[in-house]
């Protein structure tokens, strides 16, 4: 059988369709795709997908369910009929693709992409895709962008609607980079298609497309909040009250965490919340739980992790261990407080994964004990850092020692 009439076949075992359509419509669509809508006893999309593919349907025109159902439980309940389901651009960039493929087998669905809307902004203004940051926005918070304003790169932002851009130059310029070049590409691949440019702190752009996406040349001004990659940011970038890994220390934790894509970290006794924004921030993937027990102190976590451009760290009010139970199972933990608690310890041990990496800092005797008991029983490694800083003596320079920290970190066993 020829390579075409497998692919067919395949095709036709295969009951779901999902068409990315362009604000070209029904134009922009090959052969397949408009098959697949034109075959399709239902065809799902947002109102706007199914006007543009309206010449098309012939058979039910099901628009999303408000609230969106994120289980897709409309579209799984009609396994097994032809059903085609419309989004925006390419269906797996960000899109409804993503959503239905966690309930949907791959083996069960054929994807009839388009051109996303982050294809089309770089071919408008030239410039290399794989040289970009690109993130979404969509409902999603623009908090997320701060990471990324790094000086002299470039990032194209897709945005949830007409007030997007307005709200995005208001953040630049709080933030220090109210000089960044914002060009709002608007209704890309329709005949509505814009593209105006201003600075983010000149911001006066009126009657935005709902449609747009935001394309930034970062500047810095002086004093702009710049997060720099790698482990052990600056203090000051920190609200804290005391209760902070300090820098130093940080990047020897975090070296010793391992992050790896993907990973879920338990921060236990967070304090500043330093060490779980720092893990999330070493790659969009990671994950991380905060247990803090104080009320002031996780309202604190939560505006660091908005400032850090991380909004996704999940923060637990209470003491462990009894916080710790219902927890999804963590790749990594780091006990910076309280882990001289009765059964904080040993409940950290239990719960993770094998093959997990935990961390644990000592600066009172107390929990200094611990960590030497727990090398005893367990193994790993043992270490004792001190860290002195610069300070005035009268009109001269000295050293000024800071308390000392001794780190036990271990692997736990495959087997365990």
């Amino acid at each position: 059988m020829p390579p075409e009439s497998v692919r067919e076949a395949l095709n036709q075992s295969r009951w779901l369709s999902i068409v990315g359509i362009g604000e070209d419509g029904v134009k922009g669509l090959g052969d397949s795709a408009r098959t697949a809508i034109a075959d399709a006893s239902v065809v799902f999309g947002g109102k706007r997908h199914l006007e543009l593919a309206a010449s098309l349907i012939k058979g039910e025109a099901r628009p999303w369910p408000t609230p969106f159902d994120a289980a897709m439980r409309d579209v799984v309940a009609l396994r097994g009929r032809r059903v085609c389901v419309l989004a925006s651009g390419d269906p797996f960039f960000y899109g409804v693709g993503v959503t239905l493929s966690r309930h949907v087998g791959s083996d069960e669905f054929t994807t009839y992409p388009s051109p996303s809307a982050f294809s089309l902004a770089a071919s408008r203004l030239g410039w290399p895709l794989q040289d970009i940051e690109t993130v979404s926005l969509h409902g999603r918070p623009l908090d997320l962008i701060r990471s990324l304003l790094h000086p002299g790169r470039r990032i194209i932002a897709l945005t949830s609607d007409e007030k997007g851009p307005e709200e995005l130059a208001e953040l630049l310029t709080e933030s220090g980079f109210g000089r960044s070049e914002m060009t709002v590409l608007e209704a890309l691949g329709g005949e509505a298609e814009t593209m105006r440019s201003c600075t983010a702190g000149e911001f006066a752009l009126q009657d935005i497309n709902v449609l747009n996406v935001v394309a930034i040349e970062v500047i810095a001004d002086a004093g702009a909040r710049i997060l720099p990659r790698g482990f052990g940011l600056d203090d000051a970038l920190f609200e804290h009250d005391g209760q902070i890994t300090k820098r130093e220390i940080r990047a020897l934790t975090l070296a010793a965490l391992s992050p790896r894509r993907g990973e879920l970290l338990w921060d236990i006794g967070a304090g500043s919340g330093s060490i779980s924004i720092e893990w999330m921030l070493a790659d969009p993937s990671m994950r991380a739980t905060a247990i803090e027990a104080h009320a002031e102190r996780a309202a604190r976590i939560r505006r660091n992790a908005a400032r850090f451009g991380v909004p996704a760290l999940v923060l637990i009010e209470g003491e462990a261990p009894a916080a710790l139970k219902g927890l999804t199972q963590p790749d990594a933990i780091f006990i910076g407080g309280g882990g001289s608690e009765p059964g904080v310890f040993d409940a950290a041990v239990k719960a993770l994964k094998p093959g997990g990496r935990l961390v644990a800092n000592a600066v009172t005797l107390e929990m200094e004990a611990v960590l030497l008991a727990a090398q005893a029983k367990l193994g790993g490694n043992l270490i004792r850092m001190d860290v002195s800083r610069a300070a005035p003596v009268g009109s001269m320079q000295g050293w000024k020692p800071a308390m000392p920290v001794t780190q036990w970190s271990w692997t736990k066993g495959m087997q365990s």
